[in-house]
């Protein structure tokens, strides 16, 4: 085809003076690799009847292509929306002191799997084990990568090829489509599904239990509430029919909060230290939901079912690395004291705050807009727990009501649009409520450095949106 003919070589781009200023930013071979990538894509889009793009086009495609490999991908987000626990944040953030206090046992080696005092090998595990057993009360615990890594080992160790009898109504799903009968497929087990979606009873059960049955399996439904008619079974008599029938008790508890009683706005989550008073056999939960820490899936119990978890072959697979060990074992060190607790781990320092501050931040941040030109409007708000917790619980906070007077009010919600997107879009992105066409600001999770910050994105934001309407 004569435009495949006309499609020019990467010599014709090397001399370019952006493509040298790419070259001498990184290396030839990298730049090379952009031109090459654009100009395969373009071969293509020919032969699909496309015709040869402009020659700065394919420049200005070469740039973005360099762009998406030499960018870091990862950034800072200023989290406005109100939600504590983002899963698409990254969950709670880890602060100051903690990035602190466990980089620095990160530098140069470490003794991951060195056990000091014998001068031989040890286990990853033993640097969080003795910590969490105190604060579970669990005669053992194991550290995997996740909670759903920890009820695909519980499963597999325990019940492959056999029966595992769950409740229809705990037949859950949580981000990314992860779904425990997937789970349950994928651990080679066969699940028997008991009840109704809203009505379960003990007696369910003990009807389904055969000798092929392996596990009682209980979910805390931890991202959704069944109201109105509905029944479920308790944990207690759970365990009290697996003592029975000799079959082990296992609760995926997602969540994890370890103990409630000092806590306010836990009052109807079950926590880790309860659960295992009703003499369960093993429980699971995430590292970096309630407890306030990073990824990982922690299984508490049985010493002897725990042992056996140990021995798994599938353990390596599921293993956690040591940066998450370190950061495990450093915000879980904050459960010994209170104070630490509430100023160290974000989770808590950001729920204790009082709506007095609440208020004074959002007063403090409508005060720097106001000096830009930009009237805002203070409003009560109800943050979240988020990371798929707490369902149905808010938070009382306050936000920030940015209105834009300038035109329809289809007009408005367009700019109030083009705004949340346009914040997003900066070196240090700003995540707002996007909501019926109006921008809101939740000052539950700002930080007070932060503010400044805030107000310069917006009143910049702000201020190209107007000069845009006005041309």
């Amino acid at each position: 085809m004569e435009e495949l003919r006309k499609i020019p070589g990467v010599d014709t781009f090397l001399n370019q003076s952006d493509i040298k200023e790419m070259i001498a930013a990184s290396n030839a071979d990298l730049v090379k690799y952009c031109i090459r990538k654009i100009l395969a894509e373009i071969k293509t889009e020919i032969k699909d009847g496309a015709k040869l793009p402009e020659q700065q086009i394919i420049l200005d495609r070469v740039k973005k292509q360099y762009d998406i490999l030499t960018q870091k991908k990862l950034r800072t987000i200023i989290n406005a929306t109100g939600i504590i626990n983002h899963t698409n944040l990254g969950r709670v953030p880890f602060g100051e002191g903690l990035l602190h206090e466990a980089t620095e046992r990160l530098k140069g080696y470490n003794n991951l799997e060195f056990d000091l005092d014998e001068a031989k090998r040890g286990s990853r595990n033993a640097h969080t084990e003795e910590l969490l057993k105190y604060l579970t009360g669990a005669e053992d615990v194991l550290v995997v990568n996740n909670n759903a890594a920890a009820v695909l080992l519980i499963l597999r160790t325990f019940a492959k090829d056999k029966e595992v009898i769950v409740s229809r109504g705990e037949l859950i799903e949580i981000g990314g489509s992860f779904r425990i009968p997937d789970i349950l497929a994928a651990s080679d087990c066969n699940m028997v599904e008991v009840g109704t979606t809203n009505k379960t009873r003990i007696a369910d059960y003990q009807k389904a239990i055969t000798k092929e049955t392996a596990i009682l399996l209980k979910a805390h439904r931890s991202n959704y509430t069944i109201l109105g008619f509905t029944e479920e079974v308790k944990l207690k008599e759970l365990v009290a029919l697996g003592k029975t029938e000799g079959i082990p008790v296992v609760y995926d508890m997602g969540s994890g909060i370890l103990n409630k009683a000092n806590h306010k706005g836990f009052q109807n989550e079950p926590d880790v230290q309860q659960c295992l008073r009703t003499g369960i056999d093993l429980l699971s939960f995430s590292g970096d939901k309630l407890l306030g820490g990073p990824q990982a899936g922690i299984i508490a119990g049985r010493k002897d079912l725990v042992a056996r978890l140990k021995k798994d072959p599938m353990l390596r697979a599921l293993r956690l690395g040591k940066l998450n060990i370190a950061f495990l074992e450093t915000i879980c060190s904050y459960y010994l004291n209170a104070e630490d607790l509430a100023t160290k781990n974000l989770l808590f320092k950001t729920l204790y705050q009082s709506t007095d501050l609440l208020e004074q931040k959002a007063l403090h941040l409508q005060k720097l807009l106001k000096n830009k030109g930009i009237d805002t409007e203070v409003q009560s708000s109800k943050g979240q727990f988020g990371g798929g917790a707490l369902p149905g619980e808010t938070i009382e906070s306050r936000a920030l009501y940015l209105s834009f007077t300038e035109g329809s009010n289809k007009q408005r919600a367009v700019l109030a649009e083009q705004m949340h997107y346009h914040l997003l879009q900066q070196p240090k992105a700003l995540l707002s409520i996007l909501k019926k066409g109006k921008v809101y600001f939740d000052v539950l999770c700002l930080v007070e450095e932060d503010t400044e910050t805030i107000a310069e994105l917006i009143g910049l934001t702000h201020q190209n949106l107007m000069e845009s309407c006005a041309t």
